[in-house]
C-alpha cells in the first residue's frame, strides 16, 4: 500500500527517526510472533484537499482514489518496507540501507532479555569476555557489519525476501539437502518469510471526520508515553490549522541549512512561538490561528536570518557545533524581533557578553532549560533588556567570569570547550601541519577539524597509569588540529612531535611546552598553567577581569 500509493503520511506526521537497533527489535519480534500494536489510519473523504509528506522510504506520491492516511504506525512500517522491498530510508540529508542480518543458526530459545538486567547465571558467559561475533551468535538479528557477515551462518534479511531459498543455503556452506543442518535452516527461513503474513491489528477512522478531529485524535495518541516531542506534537496541531506549513517550514530549514547552520524544526517552531506569544512553550499552540500563524512565521525567518547572519559576522560562529544549546539561537532571534533589527552599539557589546558567557556556562544545557529561556525572553520584553540577561546569568552561576577552579573536570562536551574553540578560531589559532585556520567546515576530509590530546591518551595510559580518564581528558590538556595532523601526532610523547609543528602554532591554542613541561611528569604542572591561561583568555574574550 505504501509502494503504490494507497497509503500516505498526514503533514502532521513527523520524519522517520527509527535507529536501526529499533529496527532489528521489530523483526525479532514478529519473527517469534510477538505482539506489536496496532496501526491507526483515517479513511480521508473522495474531496479532501489533505496535505501529504512523503515516506521516508521510496512510495508513489500519487493518491489512488481515496488514500488512506496514516497516523500511528509510521516507523514500523516505514521500518518493515525498507526492509521487505530492500529499498533504503531517507535520514536527514541522505539514504542509507537498513541492514540487519539473520542467523540462521541461533539459539533455540530467547537468550537476553531486552533493556533489562539479567540476573547472576553462573553458568552464562560473561558478555563483556565474549567477541563481538560471539556476542552476535546469540541473538537471532543485529545490525549488520562485515565482521558478522562474514560468518556464514548470516544472511541479510532483504535477501531473504529477494534472493532463492537454494542460493541463501548454497552462500550458509550447505552442499546438499543431506547436511543435517538443512531442514533447520530452510525451516527458520520459511519462519522468517511469514513475517510477510503477520497481521496488524488496524484503526480506520471514518472519512466522515474533520481534519481537525482527527488532528486530535493523532495528538491524544502519540502524546501518551514518550512517542512524540511536543515539538512534533506542535507541528501536528500547526498543520491542522494551516495546510501545507511543513512544506514552508522544512524549504526554510533546509534554505538556512545551506548557509551552515542545520537545525532541528522545532528550533524554528519554537522561535516562531517566541515572537507570537512572547514564551517559548509549546503549550498555547493549540488557540492559535492560522491568521495568527502566517504573519509569525514571516517574522521568525526575518529574524533568524539577522540571527544566523549575527553569530557569523559578530560572534564569529559559523556553525552551530559551537553552541552549547541551539536555545540560544531563539534568544538572538528574539532579541532582533523586540527592537524590530534596530540595536545600539552599547547594548550589541552587552548582549555578546551574555551571549558567550551563557555559551560557555550553559545557560540552556541543564535542567529547566524551557524556564530559563522564557525567563530570558521576559527580561528582553520588558524593561530589564539586556542587562536582565546579565543578571539572570549571574544568579545561576554566581559569578560571569571564569577561575581555573571553574575549568576543573571540563571536557570536550562543555560549553566552554565550545566557546574556547570560538577564541582560538577568532585568533586564526591553525592547523599545526596545514597551517589552515581552524574551522568547522572544512570540506578535505584530512582537514576536519578534531580535537586531539596534548599529552595523548595512548602516552598517558603507558606513561603514567595512575592518572584517571577525566583527568587524561581535561579540557586543558585538549587542542584543535586537522584529522591528518591527528593521525600523525597518534600517540607520540610530545617531546618526540612538538619539534615537527611551528612554536607559533602551539602558542596560538595558549601552548608553551618550553615553560610548562613536555614529559610525562610534567603533566599536572603543564594542565594547571594552561587552565589558568584558558580561563584568562576566555574573561579577556569576554570583556571580564580575571578573578583568582
Amino acid at each position: 500500500m505504501i509502494e503504490n500509493g494507497q497509503l500516505q503520511l498526514p503533514e502532521m506526521q513527523r520524519q522517520y527517526v527509527w535507529t536501526s537497533t529499533k529496527v532489528r527489535d521489530l523483526l525479532d519480534s514478529l519473527y517469534r510472533g510477538y505482539p506489536s500494536g496496532l496501526i491507526l489510519m483515517w479513511q480521508t473523504p473522495h474531496d479532501s484537499d489533505v496535505a501529504t509528506r512523503e515516506f521516508a522510504v521510496a512510495a508513489n506520491a500519487a493518491k489512488v482514489g481515496s488514500a488512506l492516511l496514516l497516523l500511528d504506525g509510521q516507523q514500523r512500517l516505514t521500518s518493515l518496507s525498507s526492509v521487505l522491498r530492500g529499498e533504503p530510508v531517507s535520514v536527514g540529508h541522505r539514504k542509507r540501507p537498513v541492514d540487519i542480518l539473520f542467523n540462521l543458526n541461533h539459539p533455540d530459545e530467547l537468550t537476553f532479555i531486552t533493556e533489562v538486567d539479567e540476573p547472576d547465571d553462573a553458568d552464562a558467559p560473561d558478555e563483556a569476555e565474549l567477541s563481538v561475533v560471539d556476542k552476535a551468535n546469540r541473538r537471532a538479528f543485529v545490525v549488520a557489519s562485515n565482521a558478522i557477515l562474514a560468518q556464514d551462518n548470516w544472511v541479510k534479511v532483504s535477501d531473504v525476501f529477494a534472493r532463492d531459498e537454494t542460493e541463501i543455503l548454497q552462500s550458509a556452506g550447505l552442499t546438499g539437502w543431506d547436511d543435517p543442518r538443512f531442514k533447520r535452516y530452510q525451516a527458520r527461513l520459511a519462519q522468517l518469510r511469514r513475517i510477510r503474513e503477520y497481521v496488524y491489528r488496524a484503526e480506520v477512522l471514518a472519512p466522515t471526520m474533520s481534519y481537525e478531529e482527527v488532528t486530535e485524535i493523532f495528538v491524544r495518541v502519540n502524546s501518551q508515553g514518550v512517542k512524540l516531542r511536543s515539538s512534533d506534537l506542535a507541528m501536528a496541531q500547526i498543520t491542522a490549522r494551516w495546510r501545507g506549513s511543513l512544506d514552508l517550514f522544512t524549504s526554510y530549514k533546509e534554505s538556512v541549512a545551506a548557509k551552515g547552520f542545520d537545525f532541528d524544526l522545532s528550533v524554528y517552531l519554537r522561535t516562531m512561538i517566541a515572537t507570537l506569544t512572547g514564551q517559548s512553550r509549546f503549550l498555547t499552540v493549540g488557540s492559535l490561528t492560522k491568521e495568527q500563524l502566517e504573519p509569525a512565521w514571516e517574522d521568525t525567518k526575518r529574524v533568524v536570518d539577522f540571527a544566523i547572519d549575527y553569530l557569523r559576522s559578530n560572534f564569529g560562529i559559523d556553525s552551530p557545533t559551537v553552541l552549547s544549546s541551539p536555545f540560544l539561537v531563539t534568544t538572538v532571534a528574539y532579541w532582533a524581533h523586540v527592537r524590530d533589527l534596530k540595536i545600539a552599539p552599547s547594548e550589541a557589546a552587552a548582549f555578546r557578553q551574555w551571549f558567550l558567557v551563557a555559551n560557555a556556562k550553559g545557560r540552556y544545557s541543564r535542567g529547566s532549560s524551557e524556564t530559563l529561556l522564557d525567563q530570558d525572553l521576559a527580561a528582553l520584553r520588558k524593561d530589564e533588556g539586556v542587562g536582565g540577561l546579565l543578571a539572570r546569568l549571574q544568579q545561576q552561576f554566581g559569578r560571569l567570569d571564569f577561575t581555573p577552579a571553574d575549568l576543573v573536570g571540563k571536557s570536550a562536551r562543555s560549553g566552554a570547550f565550545k566557546t574556547m574553540f570560538i577564541l582560538f578560531a577568532g585568533h586564526h589559532a591553525r592547523d599545526w601541519k596545514t597551517s589552515l585556520v581552524i574551522s568547522p567546515k572544512h570540506q578535505n576530509k584530512a582537514d576536519k577539524i578534531e580535537f586531539h590530546h596534548i599529552f595523548p591518551k595512548d602516552y598517558l595510559k603507558t606513561n603514567r597509569p595512575e592518572l584517571s580518564d577525566a583527568e587524561i581528558n581535561d579540557i586543558a590538556n585538549l587542542a584543535f588540529i586537522g584529522s591528518g595532523t591527528n593521525k600523525q601526532v597518534s600517540a607520540k610523547a610530545p617531546a618526540e612531535y612538538r619539534g615537527v609543528y611551528a612554536d607559533e602554532d602551539f602558542a596560538a591554542q595558549l601552548i608553551d611546552f618550553d615553560a610548562w613541561g613536555d614529559q610525562a611528569g610534567d603533566y599536572e604542572r603543564f594542565i594547571a598553567e594552561r587552565r589558568a591561561e584558558i580561563a584568562a583568555a576566555l574573561n579577556e574574550f569576554f570583556g571580564l577581569e580575571t578573578h583568582e
